[in-house]
């Protein structure tokens, strides 16, 4: 295969791809749901293997592109007017933290864990469980919450209130195990730990999904 024939089938296929995005609309960027990552993984795949097949020109690019667009807006369209095939092909949200308290079941069934979850709170600002009220995994991966009204963003200056230094929340105990460097990180120990499991009705850590603890503040624990 000469480097003319690359160049045409490979400008063919940009300028094909470039007209499919724009048909389709932008949730192949913005919105991005499981079936929309696959889709647009096999679209640059038939342009990606047509380039170096000998028995591939620009009209088997052309129809590969075209065949495929037109499946993917049919999908589209499908799941637009039916629950059921968008349910189907998208799922749906899951609320994973409810009144506060972590959704064991939901984060399962999402393949989530909780250190991932963590790092979905932080990316809205929420460093610690007990601030959230409420948090939804969407379709497209990523999460809404609703804080606690007494985390709400408040200007403390417009209520005269003296700001106090600020604590990072140190998880102690995630899936029933002991983080021992966490522990350790803020001076404490097993001991204390299975003191504080014991005030609040626990007898193992084993028991216990998620431990936080926050500088003056009461340990926070929730089980299965």
């Amino acid at each position: 295969m000469n480097f003319l024939a690359i160049a045409s089938e490979l400008i063919v296929g940009f300028a094909a791809l470039l007209i499919l995005t724009r048909i389709l609309g932008k949730t192949q960027i913005s919105q991005i749901t499981p079936f929309d990552f696959i889709s647009a993984i096999i679209l640059g795949e038939l342009v990606g293997n047509s380039l170096y097949d000998d028995k591939s020109g620009v009209l088997e690019i052309l129809f590969a592109i075209s065949l495929w667009g037109a499946l993917i807006f049919f999908t589209e369209i499908m799941t637009q007017r039916s629950r059921r095939v968008r349910h189907f092909l998208e799922n749906t949200p899951s609320i994973i933290i409810r009144k506060g308290q972590i959704q064991y079941e939901a984060i399962k069934n999402n393949h989530l864990d909780l250190n991932q979850m963590q790092q979905l709170l932080r990316a809205k600002d929420i460093f610690s469980i007990r601030e959230c009220e409420y948090a939804i995994l969407e379709t497209d991966g990523s999460l809404s919450v609703v804080k606690k009204p007494n985390y709400a963003a408040i200007q403390k200056q417009d209520l005269n209130i003296a700001p106090t230094p600020a604590s990072m929340p140190i998880s102690v105990i995630m899936d029933g195990e002991i983080i021992y460097d966490n522990l350790k990180m803020i001076e404490l120990d097993k001991e204390w730990l299975l003191n504080e499991i014991s005030k609040k009705g626990y007898s193992s850590s084993k028991e216990i999904l998620f431990g936080e603890w926050t500088d003056g503040e009461e340990l926070l624990l929730q089980g299965y």
